[in-house]
């Protein structure tokens, strides 16, 4: 049976043409359009120097490190992040055409005050954003995001005289740092990989896993690599998140039999979505399933962390080691704050991000790749079979888009004094607990929506057990 991931959508509201999130995970939106409407170069120039201004401000550290995916906006981004950053009297490091965990982990490795990813992540082709960490190379907090939203609403931007301005330096060594790292973990296994010969298509939707992952995949010993839209040229070849439904192409080249699995990463290669050798989908919930696994197993237990609208099967793997699983709010920063809080040992999103903590705390599709791989060396029998030795569970993934006049708080409380009878999560939303089945309502922080997922070991129940609690929610509207 395979996991269900497609989105079910109650339209109450057509998306805008144009758009400009402002969250603590960074300033995202459409390219184009009015100042303050769309991600124009006023806002990529405002909000960079209001994250510029809050490095100087909290580090006293003039250098920031930058690198950006492959999407057709990415250099002109790129160009005004850079200058203006100079403007402040910032050095500047770009890694060029990068990951977002290549950039994650060179701003320590730089002994850098901070770094910027530019990248709209799974966001399609129009879209880009500014992706913010701190000193440690992790997305910055919420309260340092609202204090670098404020200093960009106010302008109190003060920008150096020409004799101080910052220095621009370009280095495209730091991929192979990266993969250097990846191979030096313990628990990373080239030789078995090696040994095993694997056949791999690689899709990587014409951005930067092009390069990066069948450049891992040949330093891990992989010599056959099928790419399929790995030129990164920004012209994403179908919708760039690794969702079943975007995924059909792979899928045809698995189903001729000839491989032994299939790869898929978004632009920015921080989410890993796996296709079995059949051309079935290994779900992409079981990517964080499947490498703790392999952790649990090889480190004979420990403690992992995803967050609430995750799968109960890492929970139940979890235990199956003797490890003790947590539940964050979603997003990454919060996960990571989950993992360090119960020293977990490996942790992440059910989008198929990987966050392992030995080698840097950020989603990495790189060592989730080199990981996963060293665990189907191992078990020693196809993907299909190590996708059937898992809990089954399915996710039903639906959404709500919203007009202005909806409250969307009110809402969420009405659902929770609604369901008060049953355990209910209120850190993140509203997650409503049914024994092994559950509901997670949460308004998204980048799109004007409510996500509503729920979990059944049976894809009717979960289907059911959404559009029951859809229907909830257009009554409550409706009143």
């Amino acid at each position: 049976m395979r996991l269900l991931t497609g989105y079910f959508a109650l339209i109450f509201l057509a998306a805008p043409l144009v758009a400009l999130i402002k969250s603590i995970s960074g300033i995202r939106g459409t390219i184009g359009g009015a100042v303050g409407a769309g991600l124009t170069p006023i806002d990529i120039v405002k909000y960079a120097a209001a994250f510029g201004t809050w490095v100087l401000q909290q580090t006293q550290n003039n250098t920031i490190v930058i690198g950006r995916d492959a999407r057709i906006s990415g250099d002109m981004v790129s160009r005004l992040v850079a200058a203006t950053l100079q403007g402040l009297g910032i050095n500047v490091i770009d890694l060029g055409l990068s990951t977002t965990p290549t950039v994650e982990m060179a701003v320590p490795a730089k002994a850098a005050g901070g770094g910027i990813i530019l990248t709209a992540s799974h966001n399609p082709k129009q879209w880009n954003a500014l992706k913010l960490l701190n000193d440690k190379g992790e997305f910055i907090s919420d309260k340092d995001g609202q204090l670098v939203l404020a200093l960009g609403d106010s302008e109190a931007f003060d920008f150096a005289p020409v004799t101080k301005l910052g220095s621009y330096t370009t280095d495209d060594t730091f991929l192979q740092q990266h993969i250097d790292a990846i191979l030096a973990l313990p628990l990373v296994d080239k030789a078995a990989i090696q040994a095993k010969n694997f056949r791999v298509v690689v899709d990587a939707v014409n951005s930067c896993g092009g390069f990066a992952v069948p450049m891992l995949l040949e330093q891990l010993g992989v010599t056959t690599i099928e790419k399929l839209f790995c030129e990164p040229t920004g012209d994403f070849a179908h919708n760039p998140e690794p969702l079943p439904e975007n995924l059909r192409d792979i899928a045809k080249t698995m189903e001729k039999g000839s491989f032994d699995l299939g790869i898929v990463v978004d632009p920015d290669v921080d989410r890993l979505a796996l296709v079995n050798e059949d051309g079935s989908m290994f779900g992409e919930e079981y990517t964080l399933v499947a490498v703790a696994d392999y952790v649990l197993g090889q480190l004979g237990g420990g403690n992992t962390v995803s967050n609430l609208s995750s799968t109960r099967a890492l929970r139940d793997v979890t235990e199956k080691h003797g490890g003790q699983y947590a539940a964050a709010a979603v997003g990454e920063v919060n996960v990571v704050n989950k993992m360090k809080e119960t020293q977990a040992v490996i942790g992440g999103e059910g989008n198929g991000g990987i966050i392992y903590p030995e080698l840097h705390y950020g989603r990495d599709s790189l060592v989730g790749i080199a990981l996963f791989l060293s665990h189907l060396a191992k078990f020693g029998l196809p993907m299909t079979h190590l996708r059937a030795s898992y809990p089954n569970y399915f996710i039903s993934k639906n959404k709500i888009e919203l007009t202005p006049e909806i409250d969307t708080d009110q809402v969420l409380a009405q659902m929770e004094k609604r369901y008060a009878n049953q355990p209910v999560n209120t850190i993140d939303g509203v997650k409503i607990e049914f024994d092994k089945e559950w509901v997670h309502l949460r308004k998204s922080n980048t799109e004007p929506i409510i996500r509503i997922y729920a979990e059944s070991e049976s894809n009717a129940t979960a289907d059911h057990l959404a559009n029951k609690i859809i229907g909830d929610i257009k009554e409550i509207i409706n009143r």
